[in-house]
């Protein structure tokens, strides 16, 4: 159920209630008897605890483990390629 401010016209009172949403809103003063106003809140706090929301945070150590062996290999392979593509430059500057 949500908390609704309120606040006395008159005395400046100023409470909480806790009500349904289909509750018709309160228009006495618990002090004073004057009528009130049910002023806008500020909605639930949030509260985010742990050390942090990654995508990451929530993956199994097995698949952590598998997408670091699958990224090993390509990494080396391109690596390699990119050796052997400019080695090959390297010959002709040195031939000629």
């Amino acid at each position: 159920m949500p908390t609704y401010e309120y606040e006395c016209t008159k005395c400046a009172h100023h409470f909480e209630r806790f009500q349904s949403i289909t509750a018709e809103p309160l228009k006495r003063c618990p002090k004073c008897r004057s009528k009130v106003r049910r002023l806008l809140g500020t909605g639930a706090g949030i509260i985010f605890k742990g050390s942090g929301f990654y995508q990451t945070d929530y993956r199994s150590e097995s698949y952590k483990q598998g997408k670091r062996s699958a990224e090993a290999p390509a990494s080396s392979s391109d690596s390699s390629s990119k050796k052997d593509t400019s080695s090959p430059a390297k010959h002709k500057k040195g031939a000629a």
